[in-house]
């Protein structure tokens, strides 16, 4: 229903109840929960927050993240059985999005097990289900991507394939991968050039 909303931060709250912001925009204040580390890297003026909104028995509430890549991955955490709102944000809060798309791709389960409350089962769960999400994205044609470094080409694949699953058009993944490619050397895994290549995505 709501891609992004774009406003002023008027309020912010951290507290027992959750970690939230107030956007006001068109005269209306949208309360947001948020992950604690867009929480203390919010600030005040004008803000692009992309959002979520959730359905419950008794209510509606937005979730909101700062990069659009974040929010993306909350939706496939919460697509996991076993992990729900809260836990798919404490993931968020611990690992960035390239991080722990890292930790899926590699089969690290023991990382993902430092998140507050996520123990092996689970852990091992995120990645059975989550990888299968992120790298089982068929497209029909491949993206040719123009770089001078010579790279493990099944890094640069599953970087990719990420990426596509991710929402992102072919242009963008073909311009932003070949300028991430250009800061990085011939030893770089998928997630090093995941981390570059979100990192000129969120500009």
């Amino acid at each position: 229903m709501y891609d992004y909303i774009k406003g002023n931060l008027a309020g912010k709250s951290n507290s027992s109840k959750g970690v939230t912001i107030t956007v006001e925009a068109g005269g209306i204040g949208y309360l947001i929960e948020v992950t604690t580390r867009d929480y203390n890297n919010v600030k005040d003026g004008n803000l692009k927050i992309y959002t979520v909104l959730l359905h419950k028995e008794d209510r509606m509430s937005l979730c909101g993240f700062l990069q659009k890549e974040t929010r993306d991955i909350f939706n496939i955490l919460t697509s996991v059985s076993g992990v729900g709102t809260k836990m798919a944000l404490t993931l968020l809060d611990e690992f960035d999005s390239s991080e722990l798309i890292g930790f899926v791709i590699d089969g690290n389960y023991k990382e993902i097990t430092r998140a507050k409350g996520v123990g092996q089962k689970l852990a091992q769960k995120i990645i059975l289900e989550l990888k299968d999400k992120l790298m089982n994205y068929q497209t029909k044609e491949p993206i040719k991507i123009e770089t001078t470094v010579s790279l493990d080409n099944q890094a640069l694949e599953d970087a990719t394939t990420v990426l596509i699953s991710l929402g992102y058009e072919r242009k963008e993944i073909q311009n932003s991968i070949s300028k991430a490619l250009a800061q990085l050397d011939n030893k770089s895994s998928a997630e090093d050039i995941l981390k570059e290549t979100l990192k000129i995505l969120s500009v």
